[in-house]
């Protein structure tokens, strides 16, 4: 069973940083497979491992979707950057 992909709102709601499971399930991922590439250096995007948790970025799920990425500018608000 595959799990349930994100919506576009959903992607676009994303913190700055998540869990691995949260990048799987907007990839259309499973979990083992997930967790299998994180470990062995072939997940679709880069994954940063914190202690024994993984995590990935918006900005890097982000490129690699290909929506538009949004920046912080100098003045604190958001500037969308060519992906």
């Amino acid at each position: 069973m595959h799990p349930r992909q994100m919506t576009h709102a959903e992607l676009t709601a994303l913190p700055v940083s998540f869990p691995l499971e949260t990048a799987n399930r907007a990839l259309g991922i499973g979990r083992t497979q997930g967790y299998f590439m994180a470990k062995t250096g072939t997940y679709p995007v880069r994954v940063r491992q914190l202690g024994r948790a993984y995590r990935v970025t918006r900005y890097d799920l982000w490129s690699y979707l290909g929506l538009p990425v949004i920046a912080p500018d100098s003045a604190g608000g958001d500037v969308a950057v060519a992906a």
